[in-house]
């Protein structure tokens, strides 16, 4: 019967995958590795999954994890610079996105906000 399904087009994992991975990243931010890890949990296949992962190119993940960090960057002000770094970068670590990364867009949005972020450069969250 799945055969069946696949064969007249009710069942397809490609489709599937492009479509989770659009509705997650643009819906809540997630970057390339949590959206692999959310295929893979689903049983989609690796060459499906990297078919579907390959649609965001690193620019695009970098202008989602800015637009995360500018949205919560309000509800950190009044805390210390070191909490302020750690939360918002540990935000953009549980949405997958790479530790240097995260850091760099962290680091940029506070200096803009007038953060002195000069011992922030090798900090770890």
């Amino acid at each position: 019967m799945l055969s069946r399904f696949e064969e007249v087009g009710l069942i397809n994992d490609s489709a599937f995958a492009g479509a989770w991975v659009e509705s997650r990243h643009h819906g809540r931010g997630l970057a390339r590795r949590a959206l692999v890890q959310e295929l893979r949990t689903k049983g989609v296949d690796a060459t499906l999954i990297d078919e579907a992962v390959g649609q965001l190119d690193s620019e695009q993940e970098e202008t989602t994890a800015r637009e995360l960090v500018a949205r919560k960057l309000r509800a950190t002000r009044g805390l210390d610079r070191d909490k302020r770094l750690r939360r918002l970068a540990g935000m953009l670590a549980r949405k997958g996105y790479p530790q240097g990364m995260a850091l760099r867009v962290v680091r940029q949005a506070l200096e803009e906000e007038g953060e002195d972020t000069e011992f922030l450069a090798d900090e770890e969250f």
